[in-house]
């Protein structure tokens, strides 16, 4: 495989087209939904529509929104699903996404899966990449793969930063790179600004990106000495939802690809920039072909 994800697999139901928020005793009416697994998934299928050969350690539960996640991975985007297992008992986690005013509100219903990540993998199969959503407990199939040479792409929520700041920030020794967006990045090294923290979080890993949203990214990359910065394109967003997934995902294949820093953030950039102007997360993520238009465009 070209890339190992492991993660929180969820089943997505996205709302746009709101005119405002949904208020007590109220209902609210929007003109567009979509559907497709999301979570980890959102990574999983972006990579595989760059032309990744994908494999993903997931659970599932044994019910629709589990059976569905299922088809439409392996059947639909070609993911390999061999290191994943569906639970009696256990329901797939959903999250419902409310787009309006320019950015999203979430609802989410789930329960911690049945086995940790360690239980689920045991050993990682080989890849050329892994990608990895840290949290306060340290997993040991990441060492394992940093071990046999894969490198390691990881990222963690804000919400872990103040209880687990300093026990996620260990674990980026095992990793090749670290991708926070810009919030995240400043609250994991108690910096005022995404520039600060990026230069707290270039001395932990070989490559440091922070991604800044609407107005692009920055990144320092050690292992060629190379440092970048884009800026955010202006596009009509109708759902953000999984942008930075995507991103993440099109800069991993494009770091396998061996192009430049700043290409490799541009390239990212166009992928997170076509996918919010459609609906979902996996579902919004673009083709090759879909980016191949651009990427001359740009040149």
């Amino acid at each position: 495989m070209d890339v190992f994800l492991s993660g929180l697999l969820f089943y997505d139901i996205g709302f746009t087209g709101l005119e405002h928020a949904p208020t007590p005793g109220t209902e609210v009416w929007t003109k567009d939904i979509g559907y497709s697994p999301g979570g980890i998934a959102n990574f999983a299928v972006a990579l595989s529509r760059l032309g990744m050969r994908v494999s993903l350690a997931a659970a599932f539960g044994d019910d629709v929104a589990g059976e569905y996640c299922r088809e439409q991975l392996t059947h639909a985007e070609d993911i390999d699903l061999s290191r994943s297992r569906t639970y009696p008992d256990w329901p797939t986690p959903v999250t419902v996404s409310l787009a309006y005013d320019g950015d999203r509100a979430l609802v989410t219903h789930g329960r911690p899966p049945p086995q940790t990540p360690d239980e689920l993998i045991g050993t990682p199969p080989p890849a050329r990449a892994a990608v990895v959503h840290l949290g306060p407990e340290p997993q040991d199939w990441i060492r394992k793969a940093a071990d046999a040479g894969t490198m390691v792409f990881a990222d963690a929520g804000w919400e872990q930063a103040e209880r687990h700041g300093e026990a996620i920030l260990a674990q980026l020794s095992d990793c090749h790179a670290f991708l926070p967006n810009d919030a995240e990045a400043m609250a994991y090294t108690g910096k005022d600004s995404p520039y600060a923290a990026l230069e707290v979080l270039s001395a932990l890993v070989p490559l440091a990106v922070v991604t800044l949203g609407g107005d692009g990214a920055i990144a320092v990359d050690r292992t060629t000495g190379e440092r970048a910065e884009v800026g955010g394109l202006d596009v009509p967003a109708l759902d953000s939802t999984g942008a930075g997934d995507v991103f993440g995902a099109a800069l991993v294949a494009a770091t396998l690809s061996g192009r430049p820093l700043a290409e490799r953030l541009r390239f990212a950039n166009l992928a997170a920039s076509l996918s919010v102007q459609r609906i979902g997360g996996a579902a919004a993520a673009p083709f090759l072909d879909d980016l191949e238009p651009l990427v001359q465009h740009e040149k």
